[in-house]
């Protein structure tokens, strides 16, 4: 008797412990289950349980399309592809153009090199959302890979027009401008005037540096040969560099440069430049680097700047540091852009303390122990015109030491002009 009251008892415990579990289970609606899929997912990094999670609420709502999106991008995001496409397809044929699950089977299309399946699900989603910034986003981008340069250049120029704080679509407007243009033409004319402070010989002769280079865009980055002339200090001579931008890494790319000439008084007779360029999270980006000039001696310039994308603005803090005989000399630097349209198409103003002598239009001398002062001040204009054409305009006012205690005004004006091809 107590053993057929123990069995029962044990059978009872087991059916009201599934019972339990099969009420806390039901306890739950689609929207609970959806927001613990996505705790799962993105807070504990566990993909089968946001699996799980998500089907679970399918279950109650198998026509919610927001949680079948999300299944879909987690086995995207987990090489499932064809479940992937199975749950994107579900939405679209319910929801035809549907804008979230026309992006996410877009990305999986493009993701996987299929890029021309990509394209026909982004236009579809376009044809009931022709002004998403996503899939007008999405679409530049497969166009660029497909090299369908004039079409995607026409999207990008319309996203920018449309939403002008992408960044993004800024930056890839001017990667379509360089992919399809890989070559480049500048030429380039610097005027530095000095006041009546400054001594007769830069008063009464103003400094004149013209610049013609040839820029070519490789599978590394850029590489630009440029000669310049410049006329300084009652001389002339001519300089000739070479800059390079190879990208080293996934978000890291250098500049390097080397340059000579025969006349110091005018330009080094040896330059040589490095910085390294780290893009960091939130739209900043870190610069550090060294520069060497050998004039009549040696200097070594240490160079460090960080920058910050910001809607339409560009944020840019630079200092040089100079090392001397008994201190470090050191300069400072602010700049902004505010863009207005593609990368090429900005209003620029800068402002700082100290020269660096890495900057040509700078007049103070590095050899003493004493450290001129100086301030300056700048704004400028770049644009863009027809894509292939870019024009640049800027002026500088500058009040700098020339000797101890002798301060003069300086004013600096500058021409470019950029045709690409």
């Amino acid at each position: 008797m107590n053993r057929i009251i123990s069995i029962t008892f044990v059978l009872f415990w087991f059916a009201s412990l599934g019972a339990t579990l099969q009420v806390t289970a039901q306890d739950y609606t689609s929207d609970e289950l959806f927001v613990l899929a996505r705790q799962a997912a993105f807070d504990e990094d566990d993909y089968p349980k946001a699996i799980t999670l998500s089907k679970q609420a399918l279950e109650i709502s198998p026509d919610y399309s927001d949680i079948r999106i999300f299944l879909g991008r987690i086995y995207t995001w987990t090489d499932r592809v064809e479940e992937a496409r199975e749950a994107f397809r579900y939405v679209l044929e319910r929801y035809p153009g549907h804008e979230d699950a026309s992006m996410a089977i877009t990305d999986l299309e493009y993701w996987n090199d299929n890029d021309q399946t990509a394209l026909e699900y982004c236009n579809k989603g376009l044809s009931e959302h022709p002004g998403s910034e996503g899939l007008l986003l999405k679409k530049t981008r497969i166009l660029n890979n497909m090299k369908r340069f004039d079409e995607a250049y026409q999207v990008a120029e319309n996203l920018v027009e449309r939403y002008p704080k992408n960044q993004d679509a800024r930056s890839l407007l001017g990667n379509i401008r360089y992919d399809s243009a890989k070559n480049k033409i500048g030429i380039s004319h610097d005027f530095s005037w000095f006041n009546q402070k400054y001594p007769d010989h830069l008063h009464d002769s103003p400094w004149h540096i013209v610049g013609i280079d040839y820029g070519h865009y490789t599978k590394i980055g850029s590489v630009i040969g440029r000669v310049n002339w410049g006329e300084r200090f009652g001389n002339s001579a001519f300089q000739y560099e070479i800059d390079a931008y190879p990208g080293l890494a996934k978000n890291i790319y250098a500049y390097m440069n080397v340059g000579f000439s025969d006349q110091s008084a005018v330009f080094p007779r040896f330059r040589a430049g490095l910085s390294l360029y780290f893009s960091l999270p939130k739209s900043f980006e870190a610069e550090a680097g060294t520069r060497f000039l050998r004039f009549s001696g040696d200097t070594w310039i240490y160079v460090a700047s960080v920058a910050k994308y910001y809607k339409n603005y560009w944020f840019n803090l630079k200092t040089y540091l100079v090392p001397g005989n008994q201190d470090i000399s050191h300069s400072y630097t602010m700049t902004t852009r505010y863009y207005f349209g593609g990368a090429d198409d900005y209003w620029k103003f800068s402002f700082g303390y100290g020269l660096s002598p890495d900057d040509a239009i700078s007049v103070q001398s590095y050899v003493s122990d004493y450290r001129l002062k100086s301030a300056h001040v700048g704004f400028g204009l770049r644009k863009s015109i027809k894509r292939f054409n870019v024009i640049g305009l800027s002026a500088s006012f500058i009040n700098q030491e020339f000797q101890k205690d002798q301060k003069g005004n300086q004013i600096n004006t500058s021409v470019t002009y950029i045709r690409k091809f």
